[in-house]
């Protein structure tokens, strides 16, 4: 990695040369990237809203509701919530999707990276393939124009608004995900994440119903409960830590550190650490708490990770 060991505290309330990329030279690479490449079929014009992803969306926070009627509370539910939060929010989302797959911050064997994808694939955020390729995009895009969840459109629009309408970045994700597309396995999650919730919710209606603990209670908490709070806590990374925080690096964007974000999303809202060294393994310094980071360290000293990727200074610490 070439990072700089420290980056210039950035003014706030400036803006970075690098941010102010949004004019005609920020369109002229927008669409350089989002034009399908020769064999590939040519992207309709985006419009209108995902009426699908509004219905599921209403669904999913309905049925999150229904799981905290009382009925439905006991300490196996809890339990349940608890363990498949970290399996699909720490092992998946932040682990698998975002700092192996989209940023390849470290590498693990084949067998791992699939499973740390299939739990990400279990937080229904897209399949691996859409998901690392719409983060790449961010990444190139942040907080401009471009950017399909820019913080220059609000809170809302960057928190969950951007996924309730046709965006032009998923035609770049073909482009920005080459190496995902060529596994067989991370395609075939790809289209069928979604149907993954159901040998779940058998699995945890089997085991509510041998135990005592009630089958409805054990799927309502462990899936559509779950998949709400995993959803907000992810997306407030999107939303939040462009918006409150501390920015200590000049990473060319609004992204910020934001403490309670981080303590929800297992380190991710050290934000404005990622978004100057994107491709670190470590993204909270010092004092800050990364959840995350202790994992992918115990997996460096157990053998499993290697080619651990870190700034200088985040280097030297260890």
């Amino acid at each position: 990695m070439t990072a700089a060991t420290h980056a210039r505290p950035a003014a706030r309330g400036t803006r970075s040369p690098a941010f102010i990329n949004t004019g005609r030279a920020g369109a002229l690479r927008a669409a350089a990237l989002h034009r399908p490449r020769r064999g590939e079929p040519q992207a309709g014009i985006p419009q209108g809203k995902r009426l699908g992803t509004v219905l599921f969306m209403t669904a999913i926070h309905v049925l999150a509701v229904v799981a905290l009627l009382p009925r439905f509370w006991s300490v196996p539910a809890v339990a349940t919530f608890l363990i498949l939060y970290w399996v699909t929010a720490c092992l998946g989302v932040t682990i698998g999707y975002h700092r192996l797959l989209s940023h390849r911050s470290f590498r693990v064997p084949q067998w791992l990276e699939r499973f740390f994808a299939t739990c990400g694939a279990l937080s229904c955020q897209h399949g691996p393939i859409d998901w690392v390729g719409l983060h790449r995009h961010h990444h190139k895009f942040s907080d401009t124009e471009v950017d399909h969840h820019t913080s220059l459109k609000g809170f809302w629009w960057s928190h969950m608004g951007w996924m309730f309408e046709e965006i032009p970045a998923m035609a770049a994700v073909p482009r920005l995900t080459g190496d995902l597309a060529k596994d067989p396995y991370y395609r075939w999650l790809n289209n069928w994440f979604l149907a993954l919730q159901l040998p779940l919710a058998a699995l945890l209606f089997w085991i509510g119903t041998a135990t005592g603990a009630g089958g409805w209670a054990l799927v309502l908490w462990g899936i559509p409960l779950r998949l709400v709070i995993v959803y907000h806590c992810t997306w407030l990374v999107n939303s939040a830590t462009h918006c409150w925080g501390t920015a200590v690096h000049d990473s060319g964007d609004h992204s910020r550190n934001n403490p309670w974000v981080a303590a929800l999303t297992f380190g991710e809202g050290w934000h404005n650490n990622h978004h100057a060294f994107p491709h670190s393994a470590r993204h909270g310094f010092g004092r800050q708490i990364d959840l995350t980071w202790q994992h992918i360290r115990l997996m460096r000293r157990l053998g499993l990770a290697t080619q651990v990727r870190l700034p200088g200074a985040a280097r030297a610490r260890g």
